[in-house]
């Protein structure tokens, strides 16, 4: 990923020399599993680890210059901490593995970390959207379906929805960490024919790991869940992103994502403000969605493996990882940043002279005993002719005798106290979030 959208602590994570560290601590944790067990001499365990070459610039630079003869990744590495720990004891690395055995139980400790950063980035994004949620429970605000004005809502409805489905994305991830908290020891096509299944069960210990049985390669189900929960926490940013981006317009104004002290917003117009952020968020959904799509054409491999998945994960996993840990963080200052403007909401809820109240006269007339197709045609025409006059529909219906509601009951059906009388349920669901 390019450093423009990694963030350090994610983009640490899939460097190559904490991937090579990562290596070479499945390497130790199995020589010293098989020295417990007898299977090597005892001596050899701390023999090893205490010559094990430190993982550095130099050492990966060593690693890719061996690469360049046996054209295998880790049987360069392999190579190059042999020969750093020196005879005799350099000779158990690798006893009874395959490469995937520890690339893949490697891989699994990134993942599961890069995890537990994804969860805490989701927490905060919960917090911030439940916190602003409450501080605008009692806004009120034009809903609008189709682009269009339907009934009124408030912006902590809105905003609440968003907590509970991110709360959601967060669940998902979590399931996601558990999925992928696995590791193998067990050979090349997994039947344990050189390895004790007790040091497998060792390792994966010392990792935080649970073993699993497996083919040569960990079921690659697990990754694109992994993925899965990724891209589905990117898509709910979007959505929220979209919003923004529609609230933001100048047709609409009701919100903005906040503008910083000497940003500018267009290098030929002044007056600019655009939703920058937003739409960058929403063009990273996108790349989301590629890397699930990728992830899930993975599943499939050749008998006990093949390396189609390889060079695939190479660039998915890392890249999925920190966008999905970038939208997360750029979302969360923005919503905790959000400014709004209660003054245009409520202009703009006037715009379309009481129509938003259509429904509640629909039912008033209902109620009062008339058919609901006649009472729907004569709201219909009414809030026709209020647009086509620029007036209020409620003073067009008052004028309509068909219409047989007396001025008390029309104040009811255009009251919007009564509209928002259990908006605050979605609001008032928040408490049952964690965290909130």
């Amino acid at each position: 990923m390019i450093p423009r959208y990694s963030i350090p602590e994610m983009a640490e994570l899939f460097e190559d020399e904490a991937r090579m560290r990562l290596w070479l601590e499945v390497e130790l944790l199995n020589v010293e599993a098989l020295a417990s067990l007898g299977s090597i001499p005892a001596g050899a365990a701390p023999a090893v680890r205490a010559r094990a070459p430190k993982v550095d610039a130099a050492f990966v630079a060593a690693v890719a210059e061996r690469e360049k003869v046996t054209d295998h990744d880790v049987a360069a590495f392999v190579d190059v901490v042999q020969e750093a720990i020196g005879p005799p004891e350099g000779a158990w690395i690798h006893h009874g593995l395959t490469s995937s055995d520890v690339v893949d139980t490697a891989l699994s400790v990134t993942l599961v970390r890069a995890a537990d950063l994804l969860v805490g980035a989701a927490d905060r994004l919960v917090a911030t959207l439940a916190s602003q949620a409450r501080s605008y429970a009692s806004l009120p605000m034009a809903g609008r379906t189709h682009g269009m004005h339907a009934e009124p809502t408030t912006l902590g409805a809105k905003l609440a929805l968003f907590c509970l489905q991110a709360d959601r994305d967060r669940r998902r991830l979590r399931q996601a960490r558990a999925a992928i908290a696995v590791g193998k020891l067990s050979g090349a096509v997994g039947t344990y024919s050189n390895i004790d299944p007790a040091v497998e069960a060792r390792v994966c210990s010392a990792l935080g790991l649970t073993p699993v049985p497996a083919s040569q390669v960990i079921a690659r189900d697990r990754h694109a869940e992994y993925l899965w929960a990724c891209a589905t926490t990117a898509a709910t940013v979007e959505a929220i992103a979209t919003e923004i981006r529609h609230l933001q317009r100048s047709e609409v104004a009701e919100a903005a994502e906040p503008f910083g002290a000497g940003q500018k917003g267009s290098s030929a117009m002044p007056h600019k403000r655009n939703p920058i952020t937003a739409e960058r968020l929403c063009g990273l959904a996108r790349l989301m969605r590629g890397y699930l799509v990728a992830g899930l054409e993975d599943i499939a491999l050749w008998h006990e493996r093949d390396i189609s998945h390889s060079s695939v994960e190479r660039v998915a996993l890392p890249d999925a990882s920190l966008l999905a840990y970038y939208v997360l963080t750029k979302m969360t200052a923005l919503i905790d940043g959000l400014v709004v403007y209660p003054e245009r909401m409520r202009s703009n809820l006037d715009a379309t002279f009481g129509a938003v109240f259509s429904q509640s006269v629909l039912l008033a007339m209902v109620s009062k005993g008339m058919v609901r197709d006649s009472a729907y045609r004569i709201v219909q025409r009414a809030a026709a002719r209020a647009f086509s006059e620029q007036r209020s529909l409620r003073s067009v219906l008052a004028e309509d005798d068909e219409v047989g509601l007396s001025p008390d009951e029309l104040d009811s059906a255009f009251s919007l106290e009564t509209a928002l009388a259990r908006a605050h349920l979605a609001v008032d669901a928040l408490d049952e979030v964690e965290g909130t």
